[in-house]
């Protein structure tokens, strides 16, 4: 008995039409029958014809590269233009011989503002302290402290840290025998040296607010700023320049590099009669006294030579030269 009946379907003349039931899941059209004449096959996309159909977002990415590429292009012809109009130096051009015909300002005889360069503290006197291991003693910095003196009231003082032993007797002189005890408001730069066991000598002169500077190149750049000296870009760069030689090559640098530096020197001085044009620079503070402290100073040439000894003629240079005997 089946479960369930359907009502037949009848034709014209009650003739029972059979249901044509599938005989698969869905109906494709033949391939193997010939299309008819009346209906002509739809067209075939081809390989070609599919590279033309590109995504329009692409299509929009490429004219924004072209457009991009075009507006470089013509500021490139803008930049060619002007550079045609601006005459700039050859590349091999010696930049030392603008330095002999550019005006250096002496060493100010007051100074600089030190509320300017130092910031500005009612009440409070500015000290600047500085940690330096007596094995290998900072003598550009003691220099630098005798011309500041020269320019400032100056309250110094040699202090000994706990991690250091022993110090020698000179060098907890450096600053010779301060006879003179003013209040410590009359004075207008503090200047306090603490041997002390550092790998490299360290500067601050506001202890709460800043990091300090560490490596006498470094720190005997911001003092010699103390005296209010104003260069133009090429004067300071070579200065910079010659420190760094110093510091890194003369000092610290091998039998070679040192060999060089002189050389270098000794072809600077027969230009001019200090490092960097006619007067005295931090550059030849510091080159003088790693000289000092490598022992190159008996071999080195002519114009080197002659340089030390104007060097040494100076006071701040011959106080120092104390600490070496």
């Amino acid at each position: 008995m089946p479960m369930y009946k359907v009502r037949p379907f009848h034709g014209a003349g009650g003739v029972v039409l059979a249901e044509q039931l599938p005989a698969c899941m869905y109906r494709l059209p033949n391939l193997h029958r010939r299309p008819s004449p009346a209906v002509s096959p739809p067209p075939q996309v081809g390989a070609r014809e599919r590279r033309e159909e590109v995504d329009p977002s692409l299509q929009a990415l490429e004219s924004r590269q072209e457009e991009i590429l075009k507006r470089l292009y013509e500021l490139k012809s803008a930049v060619d233009g002007l550079s045609k109009m601006i005459q700039t130096p050859d590349a091999d051009f010696d930049v030392t011989n603008i330095i002999q015909t550019d005006e250096c300002s002496p060493l100010a005889a007051n100074g600089a503002d030190l509320d300017l360069m130092l910031g500005k503290d009612y009440g409070a006197l500015k000290d600047i302290v500085i940690n330096a291991n007596p094995s290998l003693p900072p003598l550009s910095l003691l220099v630098l402290h005798s011309l500041l003196c020269e320019r400032y009231k100056v309250l110094s003082a040699v202090h000994t840290h706990s991690s250091v032993k022993s110090v020698p007797e000179n060098l907890l002189k450096c600053f010779g025998e301060q006879t003179k005890k003013q209040p410590r408001h009359e004075y207008q730069l503090g200047f306090t040296l603490i041997w002390k066991d550092v790998p490299k000598p360290q500067m601050k002169f506001s202890i709460q607010t800043m990091c300090p500077i560490e490596g006498e190149g470094n720190i005997a750049r911001f003092l010699f700023s103390l005296f209010g000296q104003k260069y133009n870009a090429v004067t300071s760069t070579l200065i910079d320049s010659w420190v760094d030689t110093a510091i890194f090559q003369l000092k610290e640098g091998s039998s070679k590099e040192k060999g060089a530096v002189l050389r270098s020197m000794n072809a600077a001085l027969g230009k001019t009669s200090w490092l960097v044009g006619n007067e005295l620079t931090v550059a030849d503070i510091v080159a003088w006294c790693a000289l000092q402290q490598t022992g190159s100073a008996n071999a080195a040439p002519a114009n080197v030579q002659k340089w030390m000894k104007a060097c040494e003629n100076l006071a701040p240079f011959s106080s120092v030269m104390k600490l070496l005997k």
